[in-house]
């Protein structure tokens, strides 16, 4: 099935990604409060990758009308999921992040053709061509 206006889709698309990638960067925000009360604690190195990670999703979030956009975004998912090991709970959150990506990107490949490509391209508007004039028609003048 492919989307009957697929620029608009794509926008939408697009739109769509770069909505996950803002709430996924928020989300990996309130991690450190989660990890500061377990295990080590929150060590200047996790803290300086929970907050890269999360300026990285939010900065991705507004690439997605480049043509790399979503691939840096699905590139950005592995160490959301790894997130996981810093606090057991983003297993489940990451793990509900990486399967909406996912879903977008089948989403995108049902209605565009493809998941990365980037969205078509408005051709020029040609308005139709009506062929009123049948068999018995007379002749168009000349002139």
């Amino acid at each position: 099935m492919t989307a009957p206006d697929p620029v608009r889709a794509g926008k939408a698309l697009n739109g769509a990604a770069a909505a996950i990638l803002l709430l996924e960067g928020i989300a990996v925000l309130f991690v450190p409060r989660g990890i500061a009360q377990t295990g080590p604690g929150l060590t200047g190195a996790r803290l300086t990758f929970l907050i890269a990670l999360a300026v990285l999703l939010i900065l991705a979030s507004g690439l997605q009308r480049k043509p790399r956009g979503l691939l840096t975004g699905t590139v950005l998912q592995v160490p959301l999921l790894l997130t996981g090991l810093l606090g057991s709970a983003m297993w489940l959150v990451g793990g509900i992040f990486v399967l909406i990506w996912l879903y977008l990107l089948q989403i995108r490949k049902e209605l565009l053709g493809s998941p990365f490509g980037p969205p078509p391209e408005a051709g020029p508007a040609v308005p139709p061509v009506r062929d009123d004039a049948g068999p018995d028609a007379p002749p168009a003048p000349a002139g």
